[in-house]
Order: C-alpha cells, then sequence, then structure tokens
C-alpha cells in the first residue's frame, strides 16, 4: 500500500486583491502527525478548508489527492464521507445541546418511525467519550465543560465519522499546561489507530514533542517540509523557514527604568457576577512608569477577573478596594472612567470583546476614543482615516487599506488593530491580557517590541500570560494568583518557572 496518504498539488487560492495560497503542495504520510507551521496570515488555515470542502472545488486550482484518489469536494459533507474531519480553532459546538446531541448533529441516531434512539444515542456517545479520555454523563449540556474538554468532545465528534485524516487548527491555543498534555497524548494514541493527524500550531515546543514531519507555509508558498526526526530540526530551525532568518532572542532587549508609581490597587476583591463566591479576594498591585509587571497564575486564579473588574468594573458585583492613579485615588466606576483616569485594557479574547469583526480597521481603531475626533458630535472621517492609517504604519498592521474588514486580517494583524484601538486612548497604564495567545512566533516578537517602545515613552504596563517564558523574557517583576489572591512578588532576575509554578499552585488555605 502506498505509503502516502495525501497529496496537495500547486493549490492557489485567490480571494479579492489577494492570493492567499500560491502554488502549494504537500504531501502527508499514512499514520503520521504532519504539523503544519507559519506566521499569521501565510496561509495556513486557507490550506485546509480547501482540503475540507470548505473552499469547494472550483474556486481553487490545483488538485488534491486522496488514497491515491483524485477528490473534488463541494462541501464538508464530502470530505467527512471520505473520512476527512476538520476541527476549527472556534469549536462548532452548540452550548445548549448535550454531549450526546453535538456528537450526532445532523447524523442523528434513529430507532422507529424515524425518530431518535435517545439510549442508542446516549450509548455510543459515551463509549466514544471513553474512547478519548472524557469521564462525562452524555447528556451534560456543553455549556458546563470547559475549554480542554470542548476540544476532546469535536475529537469524539470526529471519530463518529469514521475518521481517516484528523485535521486540528491550532487545538492547544486556549488551552493549559494539563490540557495541552492530555490533548497531545491522545493525538499518540489516535496515531497508534492508524488515524493521520494535520495539526497547525505555533507552539512550536508542543510540534517537535509530537510530530514526524513538518510543512513550513511562508507567504501562501510553501518553502520545505522538515523530517522531525532528522538531528538538525530544532525551534530555530523551524522559526528560520517561517519568518526568513533567525530570530537571536524570542525576546527584544530592553533596559529597565522605572520611575514613579503610576497605578496602585489596594485589597481588591471581586464576587462572581452570579454566585456568592470570591473570584478576588484583597489583592494589591503596583506598577511605575516605564515598567513591565507581569501576572502569573492557573485558569481560574482570577487574572482575568481582575483585570476586567479594574477596567470600569466590567467583571463581578460587590467590588471593594482602591484604586490610584498617579497618587490620586480614582473610582473608574465604568469603562469611560477607567479611559478618562488613563487606564486601558486589552482582553483576552480579542474577537468577542476587543474587535468589532464586521467592520473596517479605520472604525476599529478609532472606536474608544471617537471624543477625540469629534466635533459637534459628528466624527471627522477624513481625520479618522488619518489616525488609523498612522497606527497601520507604525504598528505594522499587514492590510492592503484601512477600509479593510478586521475579521479578513490573520490574529497578529487583528492583535495589533487592539492594541491600536488603546493607544489611540494615551493611556498612562495598559493592561494587557494574553497578547500574543494564537500569534506566530514572528507577530509576537513585534508585539513585544511595541511593548518595549511604550515602557520606554514612560507607560506602566501590566502583562496577564499563561507562558511563563513569556513573562520571564518580558518583566521587571511577576506578580502570582491563586485562589484570587496574591501568594508572592518576584523580581524577574529571582524567578524562575519552578518557582512561580510553586507560587502559582498555593492551597487556598496556605493563601495569606
Amino acid at each position: 500500500m502506498d505509503d502516502t496518504i495525501l497529496e496537495m498539488r500547486g493549490i492557489t487560492k485567490t480571494f479579492p486583491g489577494v492570493t492567499a495560497l500560491e502554488d502549494v503542495s504537500l504531501a502527508v504520510r499514512r499514520g503520521e502527525i504532519h504539523a503544519i507551521c507559519g506566521e499569521n496570515g501565510a496561509g495556513k488555515s486557507t490550506l485546509m478548508k480547501v482540503l475540507s470542502g470548505v473552499h469547494p472545488s472550483g474556486s481553487y486550482d490545483g488538485e488534491i489527492l486522496f488514497d491515491g484518489k483524485p477528490m473534488q469536494f463541494r462541501g464538508i459533507r464530502d470530505s467527512e464521507a471520505n473520512g476527512i474531519v476538520i476541527i476549527h480553532q472556534e469549536l462548532a459546538l452548540v452550548p445548549y445541546l448535550s454531549i450526546a446531541e453535538n456528537l450526532f448533529l445532523g447524523n442523528e441516531r434513529r430507532g422507529r418511525g424515524g425518530l431518535i434512539d435517545w439510549n442508542k444515542a446516549n450509548a455510543e456517545a459515551a463509549e466514544l467519550l471513553a474512547s478519548v479520555g472524557l469521564h462525562e454523563n452524555p447528556v451534560t449540556p456543553v455549556i458546563q465543560l470547559g475549554v480542554g474538554k470542548q476540544q476532546l468532545v469535536e475529537i469524539a465528534k470526529a471519530l463518529s465519522k469514521k475518521v481517516r485524516l484528523l485535521i486540528l487548527d491550532e487545538p492547544t491555543a486556549a488551552l493549559n499546561d494539563v490540557d495541552s498534555a492530555h490533548l497531545l497524548g491522545l493525538l499518540r494514541q489516535l496515531k497508534e489507530q492508524g488515524i493521520t493527524c494535520i495539526m497547525i500550531s505555533h507552539k512550536l515546543n508542543e510540534i517537535t514533542a509530537i510530530a514526524d514531519s513538518t510543512t513550513v507555509i511562508r507567504d501562501g508558498r510553501t518553502v520545505e517540509t522538515l523530517d522531525m526526526r532528522a538531528d538538525d530540526v530544532n525551534q530555530q530551525r523551524i522559526i528560520r523557514g517561517m519568518v526568513g532568518r533567525d530570530i537571536e532572542s524570542f525576546y527584544p532587549d530592553r533596559v529597565s527604568s522605572p520611575g514613579e508609581e503610576v497605578l496602585r490597587i489596594e485589597d481588591w476583591s471581586v464576587r462572581h457576577p452570579t454566585q456568592e463566591r470570591m473570584v478576588v479576594e484583597g489583592v494589591s498591585v503596583s506598577v511605575r512608569a516605564g515598567e513591565v509587571v507581569g501576572i502569573a497564575g492557573l485558569m481560574g486564579a482570577g487574572r482575568t477577573e481582575l483585570a476586567m473588574s479594574v477596567f470600569g468594573r466590567s467583571y463581578g458585583r460587590d467590588i471593594s478596594g482602591k484604586l490610584f492613579v498617579h497618587g490620586r485615588e480614582v473610582s473608574a466606576r465604568t469603562v469611560a472612567e477607567a479611559i478618562d483616569n488613563g487606564i486601558a485594557y486589552v482582553t483576552e479574547d480579542r474577537k468577542r470583546y476587543g474587535l468589532n469583526l464586521i467592520d473596517d480597521v479605520r472604525r476599529n481603531v478609532s472606536a474608544a476614543a471617537l471624543d477625540r475626533l469629534a466635533r459637534l458630535g459628528w466624527v471627522n472621517g477624513n481625520e479618522e482615516i488619518k489616525v488609523a492609517e498612522a497606527s497601520r504604519k507604525e504598528m505594522n498592521i499587514r492590510t492592503p487599506s484601512v477600509m479593510a474588514v478586521v475579521g479578513k486580517l490573520s490574529g497578529g494583524n487583528q492583535q495589533k488593530v487592539v492594541l491600536s484601538k488603546w493607544l489611540f486612548t494615551d493611556p498612562d497604564v495598559l493592561i494587557l491580557d494574553e497578547p500574543t495567545r494564537g500569534i506566530d512566533v514572528g507577530a509576537k516578537y513585534e508585539i513585544y517590541t511595541i511593548i518595549n517602545r511604550l515602557v520606554a515613552a514612560g507607560k506602566a504596563v501590566i502583562v496577564i500570560s499563561s507562558e511563563l517564558p513569556e513573562l520571564l523574557g518580558m518583566c521587571d517583576r511577576i506578580y502570582t494568583l491563586a485562589a484570587g489572591r496574591i501568594t508572592g512578588e518576584k523580581p524577574v532576575g529571582e524567578a524562575t518557572q519552578e518557582s512561580l509554578m510553586e507560587l502559582m499552585t498555593k492551597d487556598k488555605e496556605l493563601v495569606g
């Protein structure tokens, strides 16, 4: 039997004014885990949408061979009928339906008279969940599951369709370390069962740990395919293919010279919006001009809840504590008041809270400070375009025009638009929540450079991140958070991943 299960030859895909893929070729061996790497906007997801029929036959040039046979998929159903299943980065689950209902949606288990046989559906669902190591009742609504478990439901759904080639687009982007490790272990099990996997990921440490082969795509073209067993293949080798050059350091150099205190949070407590429990309790944090302060904590520690409650009390209830900006106590009871007091917050979920995806770059950049462009209640459109154009150049936002729809941009460029929006408010304090989640190593470096530029201009920056190397590489000081309380504070010169993790995992009873 031929060792190659999939070939994509000369794939070219264009959108109005943009060539997303140009003469891309890909070969995947049977039963391997094949990674696809590239910067945001390189064409990785577009290539997988071509393969899975999201972009149907006839909308692109080139050919697809699966098991040696030419394929012309007119849609998702065609590719799934041949055993090719894609799991997108934004999971396609219906939150208020049960696990079983989601597993068999569109493929219901029917009994007599064409009615759904729920006993059969729930029994089959239980078997599928067990096969992916998920111990949940099939009647549980999906909304009650964490992101890691929802990812497993998606894989179980793929198994129900007799998957032979499983495509995963950024499967661990929103997962913590434990859930990521479990998912990677499951992919190894699927490989042992003879299922071929294609994985798109920006997490190069995971790729070097699990992939058999890696294809690098740059600017819509195939650069090379690497054998991950070769001695000279490592993370730096992959990065060189992705960005076209060596990156000597993941983090740009910065000379730290903090000035006066800009923000001080004292004895800050927040109650869950619908439950009685405290999510933030007695937290005190400070940050100075020209300083980057990190906040480290596991999922559920209260990091985002702290940031959102400080930013105009946009999360929680029964909020207490004091907030000082430049030594003056401020209320900041609304987002508008927070902005007026020089505080800006870049959300961790840019697509849901940070951007209007159906509007253009121009409108997104100006959205948080329209009053700066308005006179007598009317926005000056020409000034709005000038501001957006200046941001496009300064932030290196890769888009043909500021009139381009933000939802069409890559993740890294979307993140730069969010940053531009808040920088236009001219804040003294910038809170960045997972600023590099889901973006590639080259775009990360650009974001880090922007942060360095801000602190060099005297801004105070708080960075919340799940990636400890990122905090250690960018920050001056790091606070650790566990169970809603501060468990430690370390200058970066005294901090290690191990010491931070020890503080992040303190039991609530020991947190003082």
